[in-house]
Formats: C-alpha cells, structure tokens, sequence
C-alpha cells in the first residue's frame, strides 16, 4: 500500500457509498490517511461522511472514525467550531499528544471553550451549567498528558485558567519542585487572576499544598494567609515557631513578623498580636529586650504605654507570686516580647529612624538657595520650601533648617503656619518614644502655654503632625488624638484632629473612633468636614462597610464643596482593594450628576482596582478621560490608571501617551502624575522621556505636575545611572532661581527638589512590598497625596509612601551586628548625589571691580609665589597619605578623605574605597544604603560569620550567628534622642558634618558636643 502513488480520494469516497460496513471502514481508515492532501476533494462528500458518524446502526470505532475525518475536513475549511464539536465526537481517536497544527489549534480552542464556560458558570454561582462532558474529557486528557510529560508549569498555568484546583493540586504536588512551584502559583494568581474570590480560593488550596509538605515554607504560607486576612493562621505558625527549642525557629518567627510588617496592615498585625497565648507565668526579666530596642531608656514610660496598654500591667502584677518558673516558658515569653515588639511595628520604625538618622545626607545648600531665591511676599513658594524640607529630612529626626531660620519661619501666617507646624511630624515620623513631647510646645493645653501660642493653626497642625509621626501605628495616641478632638469646636483644630485620628487609626475600622468624626461631619463646617470625610476614608480603608452608603447620602445633602469632595475621597478608600465588590458602588458615583461626587468615583475605580492592572477598569477610567464634561473628572481618571498599574509600571507610559499629547491641559496633568505614581522610584527610561516635554509644557499647573511626577520617577536614581537625572537637576534649580518664572512651577519645582532627595536620600516610594503584596498605607499616602491641588496641607501625605532603602541585618537580640556583603557593581552607579557647592552662586552675582594695572602687578606678584609655596607643601603633603592608604589598603584611610574636603567625607563609611581605576564591586557595612535598582547586585559573601534566614537584598533580614561563642561588634548603636553620644561613635560624628552640611572651601565644622533641645 505504502508504494501505490495515490492522486485522488474519488475511489475512496465512492466506497463510503457501498453498503458492506468493512468497506466503509477500509475507506474512512485511508482517507484519515490522506485527508491533508485531498481534503477540497473529501469537502464535497462532508454530508455523506456526516451522515456515517450520525448512523447508531454502525459500531462506536467507526463512528469516531467518521467524526475525526469530518473534524479535519472542517478545520481545513477553517470552521474551527464546527471542527471542535466533531472532535469531541471522535473521543480518544483525538489524539493530544500528536504533533500537529490540527491538534495544537484544536486543543487550544477546546480549552478556550472550557475556560469561558467555566468563568461563566462562577460568575453566574451557577453550578448548574451544563458543560460538554466530551469537552472536559479533552481537557482533562490533555492536564493528564502535560503531568506525565513533566511539563508540570504548563499544567498549573492550564489547570488555574480552566478553574481545575483539582487539577492544580495533582500538578503541584507530583512535581519534582514543590516549593518553586508553589511559588510560581502565588505569583501567578495575583499577575493574572482578576477575579478577586477566585485568586483567594486558589491561595488557600496553596495553602493547603503547603501545610501538607514535610518542611512547609512558613514565609510564603504566611503571605498567604495575609492576603487570605486569617490572622488566626499566622499566630498559630508564629506560636509554634516561637515555643521551638531551636534557635532558628525563633529567627524564622521574626523573619515572618518584619516580613508581615512590610506591607503595612495594621488592622491584620494587630489581630496576629492579639491572638498570640501570653506566656502563662511572665517573669520580670524578659522586659528587657523591648525596652532596649528602643533606645533611650531615659524615656521608658511612655514607651511601657506605647506597646499596648494590657500586657505592661501584667508584667508588674504576676512577678512576685511566681518563685518557680519553666525555663521553656523563660524562653518563650522573652521571645514573645520581641515578636510582640515586630508586630506593633516598634521595632522596625526605631530602627529605620536611626538608620535614616545615621545615614542622613541630605543638603541643606540646597534649602538654603531655593530660600533665597523665593520672594518673601510669595506665601505659595515660602509654604512649599517648608514642605520641601519635611520631605527632604523625613523620618531623619534633622529640624536644623528650621531651628536655624526661625525668624523667616515666623512669617508662615494662617494655614501657613499649620502646614509649618505639621512638616515636624513628617521631619519625627516614626519617632514614636518623643512624638508627645517633641510636639508639646504646639498642642493645644488650655492656655497652650510655650512656643504654640495658642494659635488654632499651629495647635490643629500639631495634631495632624502627631498623626504623621504615629500613621499607621497609633496605639499609643489614639486617645489623646480623641481627646483632644471631642474638647474643642474650632474647625482648624477638628480639621488637624481628624486628620491625625485617621492617619493614627488607619485601617482600624474603630467603631468609636467614626462616631467622634460623624459629630464634627454633622457640625457641617467646611473646612473640619472636608478632614471627618478623609479621615473616615483612612479609618474605614479597604472595610466597605455599609457606613459608605450614609457618606454618599450625606454628600448629596450638604452644599459645601468641601465636605462632598472629602466624602468623596474617604468613599473610594472605603472600597481600597475590593475589586469586583465595589463595582456596584463605582457605577453609583459614575453615574452621579454632581462632578464632585464622579470624581471621587474615579478614584474608587483607582483603589478598588489599585495595582490590579484590570482591563475593566483600565476601559472605564480611558473613557472617562476622554468623555466627561467635567475637567475635575477627566484629570482624576487619567490620574487614576496610574494607581490600577502601579504592579505593571512599563504599561503606563504606553497607555497614557496619547492622552500626554492631548490638547485638554487638565489631561495632561493627570497622564504626568499617573506616570508619576506607577513608575515612582523606578528610573523608567520610557517615562522619564514622557514626563519631559511636559515640565516645559505651555500650561503652569501642567509643568508643576509634570516636575513633581518627574521627581517621583527619579528619586533613588543618579547620575551614573542616567545622565537625565543631572539635567533634571540643573532643569530645578534654574526655575526656583528664575525671577521670571510663575509661581506655579516654582512650586512644583521645589517640592520636586524635596522629593528627589527624600528622607536624607535614602528612602523611595515603593507602593508594593517585596511578597507582591500592596502597601496600604503608601497607596492611601499617594491617593491623598494627590488631592494637594485643592488643599496644600495634604502634600505631606506623600511621606506615607515612602520606604528607606537599606538592608538591615538583625541578630537574636533585634540588634544590628556589624558583617560585610558584596554589592557587585561599580560604586559610582549607586552612590549619593554630589553635595552642591556654594561658590558657583557667589561668583554669579559678583560685579567686576575697576583695578588699576600697578596693584594688578603687585598682586599677582604675590600671588605666583603663594601658588609656589602652595604647590610645594602639596607635594610634601601628598606623599604621606598616599603611602599610608597604599599600606593599609582597607579603604578606611582618613588621609585622602581630609585632602578632599568635607565634601567627600561626609560619606565616612567603609563602603568607599578610592584607587584610579573604579573597582567594579565593594563591600558594604550593615546596616547599609541599598537603593533598589542595586537590590540585584546584593550577594552574601561566603564563610561569612552571619548567614541570612532568607537572601533577601534589602528590608529587615534576620541572620543565623555561626561562631555563636565570639564577642559581636554592634553598629547602630546611636539613636537621635541622645544627639552624638560618646557612644555613638563614627556614624554620630558623621551626623554632625551633616547637620551642618560641610562644603568644599568652609571652614571645618566644631568637634562634637552635646547639644539639648
């Protein structure tokens, strides 16, 4: 048969026609065979082949036969359809595993089929939905196929799309790599799953899979359970690990702890916190460790009531009536404060402090030019210089700009002076030990004796900078916050009050809490309801509670702008995060025919769907900017895609490029700050190429956004890395020095200056954690952040976004051990931006001065021998260093750094290294500056003492000590309280130079001295 040449199918088809069966057979067999070649031909006899697979009389294989020949006849006729459903009637004759374009075409669209009918049928909670059998049977066979292949990510991917957990589980738990399987899933169910109830089944069979693992993976089922919000789940892992006899465990518990912390629910944390079993006898000693990570002991009782109220009293009553005690509980309760210590956040806040206090390096030069530049009359650009230094020193603890122009500061008048006032709370963020007394001089106290004055101002900004330092960790202040609210009636109080209620509460969802703020709403005072409305947005955020409802109510009854656009606001963050849940709430305010109330339903789709990246939503929020009436609305929802694609920061250049172009100004602002948003602290090159042309854009609110959105982009980014960010630089400094230019870009270009070098550059804005999860409290700070084109004060939101980037090893004991790792890419890409020198102003304003040639002569007579004498102790001088830093090759050498100026010595850490040619690695100290792009970079060097728990490039990383018996070396030892302590050793000394910003050509800055606030 195989020699015979065949060059018709007519023989064939005629044989279908006879009425003995196994003819037939003999004809459908061949023409199987030949269908590739003569299927025009075979086309003409589809009906008949039809009517053979219709035919019950006939037996099942010959059926199949005749369905699988009608499939490939309608598949070449490109009736994909009609081919799949005789596909399904060939059964097992349709072969999954056959390497064909038919089979890979037809398995491609059968699972199509599958999946949509699977979507549908939970969409509509339908269990009833019939689904083809024969088509499950295809899909399944071709699951089975991709498991036994060892194709095991195909099968997950397959399985999660086709809504097959059963299948999923098979696919996962036969692999050879469960963990990284495992893993892969997580991954992507939030990439690709969109629907939110689906995504949460997934991770808890996940869950699941992992619980059931000999070694489970406790880091990943804890993000989990996180994102499953089973808080209970969390503490019985952590209890477990903490009661472990072995040491690791322990760490690993912490790990988790600092890792949960991360992505910021303090709703969640505190729910784990409280579910943790108190050690049944709590003996005195283990009170140690919590009050020594914070480190000024002298500060001790406010620090017992910052913890939480409950277990301080506990720890005094039980002491005495315990003589004996089971030293596995000694070992769990001193383990059970620490973690307790990691969950309310303490920990990490004070050691981020005295990290960004340490490290501080933000110049002050810069301050100071942009102060001079700006007139005095112009209240707009001396507010935003203020703003400029909050953000500029935020979390640093360092007020020296402020102490040392307290009379330029004086002139802030009015709100002015409330938005003076509260920038301390962003410069004291996370100083949560002094926050009370820090900002006591302000607070409202009957007679607000000291510096406050008692002006409402200064005394509503007091409370709202009280809110800034404790957001998102207000346990201990809620009540005064409270206090201090339900006692007075003056709106700018409430209006701070508010404000920092909900910072401090945020996320809480305290019953109490809203009812204080519904009083101050109902009072219907403009200015404090437009901070209740926020505020019960930041305290309800991510609930959507039925409380929206009354909000929406009461919007469309008051008739204050205000208050409906702070409702407004407080509504969309109601529904944070809540997807498909919120939509019949979106479609209310979508549909509203106050443009306010649009508004804030464009920002209900940016956080409902926020890092989503949903097609849906995308869809709504383009139509919106391109359909409404209101140019409020159109700039919100362009604004808005920046928020749904903050998880995939390259599509939102490519999506919002049109609107870039378009000739609707309002447009343009929202496409610069969207990018802004979702690329923030990425250095993206396509968006730094869209933002350009903007921030000289003919509009002034459109070149103000444009610099602001520019700055968020580029913050963490240097020179080395791109040229653009110099040029941007230069871009800032000309404006805020221009006379000329208007006031609006004059502001955006000195907030710009202090977002790019944010908190004594060495923060960022990251709007998701290391586990994909979102950071609520930094998408809340930036979605309020961008309501500071109605109400200035609200800028300092953006301090809520940002995250410092350093890697911080931590010991057993929660203290910073000093140890070495490799970044392995040249210094020069990652390392802080030069200090500006002071001469280039100077010589600018210089006039020339007539001289006359005799003294011209003289002086230069006496000048080439000073150059001389100069050049000849250079020399002398030159060689000492030199040989010493040759011999001691250790990169410490203080020599060359003196020769250099105080400008190069500000960066005193071991990290620098300075031969000719630039090396192309270096060592760096924990704890130590590492910004993300450099994350990649970050190795642990081997046979080192400390290993990591996890090998993590940046964030809190707890580290197993191998040489347990030698003595540690501690560094972070110093904390701002207690300013350059003897103790505190080169990084205080560093401090010092900082606070005072040496610059080339000053004289030296004084030795170090104790100075008392």
């Amino acid at each position: 048969m195989a020699a015979t040449m065949v060059s018709s199918a007519g023989g064939l088809l005629a044989m279908l026609n006879e009425s003995h069966p196994s003819l037939k057979l003999h004809a459908l067999n061949n023409l199987n065979t030949f269908v590739d070649q003569f299927w025009p031909e075979i086309s003409t006899s589809v009906t008949t082949i039809e009517s053979l697979y219709e035919n019950e009389e006939f037996d099942q294989h010959q059926r199949q036969l005749a369905a699988l020949l009608v499939s490939k006849v309608f598949y070449y006729l490109g009736e994909l359809n009609d081919s799949l459903t005789y596909a399904l009637g060939a059964g097992s004759l349709f072969d999954v595993s056959e390497d064909s374009d038919y089979v890979h075409i037809l398995l491609a669209k059968a699972i199509d089929e599958y999946t949509s009918s699977k979507c549908k049928a939970a969409e509509s909670r339908d269990d009833s939905v019939d689904i083809d059998p024969a088509l499950e049977a295809i899909v399944e066979r071709m699951l089975d196929k991709c498991i036994s292949d060892g194709k095991y990510q195909q099968a997950m991917g397959i399985s999660i799309e086709c809504r097959r957990l059963d299948k999923l589980e098979e696919a996962i738990t036969r692999s050879s790599d469960v963990q990284g399987n495992l893993a892969y899933c997580i991954n992507v169910s939030h990439s690709y799953v969109n629907l939110r109830e689906y995504r949460l089944e997934i991770l808890r069979l996940l869950v699941k899979v992992y619980q059931g693992l000999a070694s489970p993976d406790y880091l990943n089922i804890c993000q989990c359970l996180m994102f499953l919000d089973e808080p209970e789940g969390v503490a019985n892992i952590l209890e477990k690990l903490l009661r472990s006899e072995n040491k690791n465990d322990a760490l690993l518990a912490f790990q988790i702890a600092f890792d949960l912390v991360e992505n910021e629910h303090q709703a969640f944390l505190l729910n784990v916190r409280d579910r943790l079993s108190a050690p049944k006898s709590q003996p005195s000693e283990p009170v140690q460790p919590v009050a020594s990570i914070p480190d000024p002991p002298q500060h001790s009782g406010e620090d017992v009531q910052m913890t939480d109220g409950t277990p301080a009293s506990n720890v005094e009553s039980v002491p005495e009536s315990v003589p004996e005690r089971d030293p596995s509980e000694v070992m769990y309760a001193e383990r059970f404060t620490k973690l307790k210590g990691i969950l309310s956040g303490e920990t990490s806040i004070q050691l981020t402090l005295q990290f960004l206090y340490s490290h501080n390096k933000s110049d002050l030069l810069v301050l100071k030019t942009i102060k001079q530049s700006v007139e005095m009359r112009n209240s707009v650009c001396h507010s935003a210089t203020i703003y400029a230094n909050a953000i500029m020193h935020a979390g640093t603890t360092v007020d020296t700009f402020l102490r040392e122009n307290l009379d330029w500061l004086s002139r802030a008048t009015n709100w002015a002076k409330f938005s003076a006032t509260a920038g301390l709370g962003v410069i004291h963020r996370g100083h949560l030990q002094q926050g009370r007394s820090l900002m006591a001089p302000y607070l409202p106290q009957g007679g607000g004796g000291g510096g406050g004055g008692g002006s409402p101002y200064s005394e509503g900004g007091a409370l709202y900078a009280l809110g800034l330092i404790h957001a998102n960790h207000g346990e201990g202040i809620k009540q005064f916050l409270r206090d201090s609210l339900r006692s007075t009636n003056v709106e700018v109080i409430q209006h701070g009050a508010c404000l920092g209620l909900g910072l401090a509460a945020l996320g809480t969802a305290d019953e109490e809490i809203y009812d204080d703020i519904k009083t101050v709403l109902y009072t219907d005072s403009a200015v404090a309801g437009e901070a209740a409305g926020i505020s019960m947005g930041l305290l309800m955020v991510g609930t959507a509670s039925e409380k929206a409802g009354e909000m929406l109510a009461y919007a469309h009854e008051t008739q204050h702008e205000k208050i409906i656009r702070g409702l407004a606001l407080g509504i969309a963050l109601m529904v944070y995060g809540r997807e498909e849940q919120a939509d019949t709430l979106i479609e209310q305010m979508t549909r509203d025919q106050d443009p306010i109330l649009r508004y804030g339903g464009m920002y209900a789709l940016a956080l409902a769907y926020a890092g989503t990246a949903n097609n849906k939503a995308i869809r709504q929020l383009l139509h919106f900017a391109v359909s409404d009436v209101s140019d409020d609305v159109r700039r919100t929802a362009v604004l808005a895609l920046g928020f749904v694609l903050y998880s995939e920061p390259e599509q939102t250049p490519r999506i919002v490029s049109l609107l870039s172009e378009s000739y609707n100004p309002h447009v343009r602002y929202g496409a610069a700050l969207a990018v802004g948003i979702s690329c923030a602290g990425t250095g993206l090159s396509e968006a730094i190429s869209l933002l350009e042309p903007l921030t000289s854009d003919v509009v002034d609110f459109v070149r103000q956004g444009a610099l602001v959105a520019m700055a968020m982009v580029m913050v963490q980014i240097n020179e080395a890395s791109d040229s653009r960010v110099g040029t941007f630089r230069r871009q800032l400094e000309k404006i805020i020095l221009d006379k000329h230019e208007d006031t609006m870009s004059k502001m955006g270009a000195i907030l710009a200056s202090g977002i790019l070098d944010a908190g004594g550059r060495n923060v960022t804005i990251r709007l998701l954690s290391k586990a994909k999860h979102d950071k609520i409290t930094a998408v809340v700070g930036l979605a309020v952040f961008s309501q500071f084109w109605y109400w200035y004060p609200l800028i300092y939101f953006i301090s809520l976004a940002f995250s410092p980037t350093a890697l911080i090893g931590l010991n057993y004991d929660l203290k910073v051990p000093k140890f070495e790792f490799l970044s392995d890419a040249k210094p020069s890409l990652f390392e802080y931006p030069k200090p500006i020198t002071v001469p280039t102003a100077q010589s600018a304003v210089k006039l020339p001065t007539a001289v006359l040639s005799t003294s011209a002569k003289a002086k230069a007579k006496v000048a080439k021998k000073e150059a001389e004498q100069k050049a000849k102790d250079e020399k002398e001088k030159a060689s000492l260093p030199e040989s010493s830093s040759a011999s001691g090759n250790t990169g410490k050498g203080k020599a060359p750094a003196e020769k250099d100026g105080d400008s190069m010595q500000v960066d005193s850490q071991p990290e620098k290294k300075a031969p000719e040619p630039e090396p192309t690695f270096e060592y760096l100290t924990n704890p130590a500056r590492v910004v993300p792009a450099q994350e990649k970079f970050i190795k642990f060097v081997k046979d080192s003492r400390y290993e990591p728990v996890k090998s993590a490039p940046s964030g809190f990383v707890l580290l197993k000590d191998l040489r347990p018996t030698e003595p540690e070396v501690l560094s972070l030892t110093d904390s701002p309280s207690s300013t350059a302590s003897a103790a505190a050793g080169p990084a205080a000394g560093q401090q010092n130079t900082t606070s005072a910003m040496a610059v080339d050509d000053e004289p030296q800055p004084p030795q170090a001295f104790e100075y008392s606030s």
